[in-house]
């Protein structure tokens, strides 16, 4: 393994070449981006999958060495030079036949291993229910390192119940030089950005169908794929199937509001930010969201973001609030940012968890030889 402060790291991760219906690409390309700017050489390794073969919106980069791979298999033959030399390589939610992938990393990788859960509420009720196809029980124990997206409660449970060796918190993040205010033409009321699921829309159709239909004068916007057809969209409700990342801060920027709607598991869970949230309000945009534990852990409430229950709180916030305090809400909600949750400060605390494991590898090697020793 290097001794250097600059590491070779590979990552297995569901997509970093497609933004179609999923958060995974725009937080690896910003960690990885950061990761590189310190130096780190980084490859990415993605399963060709069909549905991002057919929206991709990202190409090999000075930053990033992307390679697409077709089977398990595939990825044995080809890669194992790679994974056993990488000094660090992490596995990532959602990576198809993770289960088999990460048994191969954990048995060929030399340096440190770590699982990336950008799922980790979900990943929880699968794994209980046994329906998870990247991740299991015994494999949670054989990663050096868990890394998840969510916070609170849910990390001691990995250490104590499911037996991680290491659990750290290494939450969403925004890339801010693609994340910020980018035109002064406010279009839309309140605008939306999610994939459809059926946790969500409920509170979809709470939050921001029905303030739109008691506003007819007013215009609402819904960006994202797999909505069925047979939603009917209100008039004055623009439905987007898709907006590439290059985009988000116009599509941000052209709201007045934008709304953030958390999945069940992540809500029950707590402490479990999503991305759209953060790019959102690196944007300046002020959001509205649905309540979970630990949110005033991110955001101070009321004052940098606003807590909806009721389409009739929403249409308070979008008729009552003064233009001079919708501004000064985004604006602190995007300092908040700056100061706490971009990629460059994720890519920081990722060395420093990094080090912590190889510290604690070479401790357990010094005892196993001390032991040995004195046998």
């Amino acid at each position: 393994m290097s001794v250097t402060s600059q590491y070779d790291i590979v990552i297995l991760g569901l997509t970093i070449t497609s933004s179609w219906g999923n958060g995974h690409a725009t937080t690896y390309r910003g960690l990885i981006r950061e990761l590189a700017s310190k130096g780190h050489r980084v490859l990415f390794l993605e399963r060709d999958m069909p549905w991002y073969a057919l929206h991709r919106d990202f190409n090999d980069s000075d930053y990033v060495k992307t390679l697409l791979y077709a089977t398990v298999k595939e990825l044995r033959e080809q890669y194992a030079s790679v994974i056993q030399k990488a000094d660090l390589v992490i596995v990532g939610s959602y990576v198809p036949e993770g289960i088999e992938v990460g048994e191969w990393v954990i048995k060929t990788a030399e340096g440190i291993t770590a699982f990336y859960d950008i799922d980790t509420p979900v990943t929880m009720t699968k794994i209980e229910k046994d329906e998870c196809f990247y991740l299991k029980y015994e494999l949670i124990q054989m990663y050096d390192m868990y890394l998840s997206f969510a916070g609170g409660a849910i990390l001691e449970v990995l250490e104590k119940v499911y037996g991680s060796p290491m659990v750290r918190p290494l939450y969403c993040s925004v890339d801010t030089t693609r994340y910020e205010n980018s035109t002064s033409e406010l279009t839309y009321d309140l605008g939306y950005m999610g994939t459809h699921s059926c946790d969500r829309q409920e509170w979809l159709d709470a939050l921001l169908i029905q303030p739109a239909l008691c506003l007819p004068g007013g215009n609402f916007i819904v960006a994202g794929p797999q909505y069925p057809d047979c939603i009917e969209w209100p008039r004055n409700v623009k439905h987007v199937d898709h907006i590439p990342p290059p985009g988000h801060s116009k599509f941000y920027s052209s709201q007045r509001y934008t709304l953030n709607l958390t999945r069940s598991d992540m809500m029950k869970a707590g402490y479990a930010p999503s991305v759209r949230l953060f790019e959102a309000a690196a944007c300046g945009t002020p959001v509205i969201s649905d309540y979970w534990e630990g949110l005033d852990s991110f955001f101070e409430l009321e004052k940098e973001i606003l807590i909806a229950s009721s389409s009739e709180e929403v249409l308070t916030i979008l008729q009552e609030i003064p233009e001079g305090q919708r501004k000064s809400i985004g604006e602190r909600a995007r300092n908040r940012i700056l100061m706490e949750h971009t990629a460059a400060h994720r890519a920081a605390q990722l060395e420093l968890y990094y080090k912590e494991a190889l510290q604690t590898r070479r401790q357990f090697f010094a005892v196993q030889e001390k032991n040995s020793c004195g046998m």
